[in-house]
């Protein structure tokens, strides 16, 4: 195989003008974005008029499997411990321990402070009562996403745990997704996949309880779901856009090719949808990585999927590493790995991110399964405004305010005044008189 089989030049980023740059940044999920969502808006609606009959007939048109039953029963549970060998379930168990780790090191805190004399401010935790959990399961099944979704939402208290799996073309879910399930106490699983698993989940059927926020990634039919119900007053909130993968490299002259080579096709290999981008100053090292691409793509079992995601690969060449940094915020990747001689250096320039991975051994491969920290981020750009999955997702933080009589006539009088500029009466009312009946002046 040689380099011609893959559409890819490097891009001269100092020679494009403003419509030209944003042409290399744009997704590729983006010029079938209103087809999608037409799509999608057609399965809730149906999802929501005809509830399991709708979800019978959608999993037998999109999956190829008749269900009588969505939940997963003990026989499959324990036909799926027996299925799994010992040497995944020890590898499970230790991702599992260090996310536990990271997770419980970035819980948020409750506190109450004392604002004024006699006025005392705090933040009480509660978890969310009822969260969907969505694991993909089509061209590949992902047992990490369980674990990933699962550990923060028990460490957080949640209640109740509704996690949706698509099935296999046997009938039944991913074995693999069942055990690291299970491993984290969740009992309560679906077979369902797609948007019509995110249709149920936000609005219940007779066997899909009504949640209250939905979690998870998916391709671009599952995130516009997400989002679309998460538009709606009746639907559910969502942690973030998760969509089609994506990876950001910003590589210098030392870097080593196959290494990045590696890296791009590591997250091209989740679909055609997927993009993938490379920010150099060398030239060397662009061409290099672009002859390794290549040889390690006749290698891959996924080879195919990941060609068709190398169509939306970018590789560009900047006049500095700052202009890479610009270019990356304006981005926004899910990842972004630093392949630099002294990358902790660069993090100041990182503004927009999902999750950061510093020099040459950090493969973004660790995140997504074992490092500790969460897989599941914002892509399409939500990384301006998102951030990954954590305890806090699971959470809401409620504020609380005690005032007493001493407190009152230290604050009454600024709310008073700030209420009379904003000519809300009421308001003012509320404080002066209580003020009044305590003494004081407003």
């Amino acid at each position: 195989m040689n380099t011609t089989m893959l559409p890819l030049n490097p891009i001269d980023w100092d020679s494009l003008d403003a419509t030209g740059r944003a042409a290399v940044l744009r997704r590729p999920t983006a010029a079938v974005a209103v087809e999608v969502r037409t799509a999608v808006e057609r399965v809730i609606a149906q999802v929501r008029a005809d509830g399991d009959v709708a979800l019978r007939a959608l999993t037998r048109r999109f999956d190829g499997v008749e269900l009588g039953a969505f939940a997963v029963g003990e026989d499959e549970f324990a036909a799926a411990e027996r299925a799994v060998d010992d040497g995944l379930k020890r590898a499970m168990r230790e991702a599992r321990e260090r996310i536990v780790a990271w997770h419980r090191a970035g819980m948020p805190r409750e506190f109450e402070i004392e604002t004024a004399p006699g006025v005392r401010c705090g933040r009480l935790l509660r978890p969310i009562a009822r969260v969907g959990l969505y694991v993909p399961a089509g061209s590949a099944p992902l047992p990490s996403t369980a674990l990933m979704l699962a550990v923060p939402a028990k460490l957080a208290g949640c209640r109740e745990l509704v996690l949706c799996t698509p099935p296999r073309a046997d009938g039944r879910a991913d074995p693999a997704v069942l055990v690291a399930a299970r491993l984290c106490g969740v009992d309560r699983v679906l077979k369902l996949g797609g948007a019509q698993a995110i249709a149920a989940m936000a609005y219940g059927t007779e066997s899909v309880p009504r949640c209250d926020k939905l979690f998870g990634p998916g391709n671009a039919y599952v995130t516009a779901a997400k989002q679309l119900v998460a538009q709606d007053p009746d639907g559910a909130a969502i942690d973030m856009p998760a969509g089609p993968s994506e990876v950001l490299v910003i590589a210098d002259a030392g870097a080593d090719p196959d290494f990045v080579a590696a890296d791009l096709l590591s997250q091209a290999e989740h679909g055609p949808d997927s993009q993938v981008i490379l920010v150099s100053d060398s030239d060397q090292l662009l061409a290099a990585v672009l002859d390794a691409l290549p040889r390690q793509l006749s290698t891959l079992p996924r080879a195919d999927i990941a060609r068709r995601a190398l169509e939306h690969a970018r590789l560009v060449k900047v006049a500095r590493l700052e202009d890479a940094f610009a270019l990356s915020n304006a981005y926004a990747p899910e990842h972004l790995i630093l392949a630099l001689r002294e990358p902790r250096n660069w993090l100041d320039q990182v503004e927009a991110a999902g999750s950061v991975f510093l020099g040459d051994y950090a493969p973004e491969a660790l995140g997504d399964y074992c490092s500790g920290t969460n897989h599941v981020l914002p892509t399409g750009g939500a990384a301006r405004a998102y951030s990954g999955v954590s305890v806090a997702s699971f959470q809401t933080a409620i504020s609380v305010q005690e005032v007493g009589a001493e407190g009152l006539r230290a604050i009454g009088p600024c709310a008073a005044t700030l209420a009379r500029a904003e000519a809300l009466a009421a308001h003012e009312r509320a404080v002066t008189l209580r003020i009044g009946r305590i003494g004081g002046a407003a």
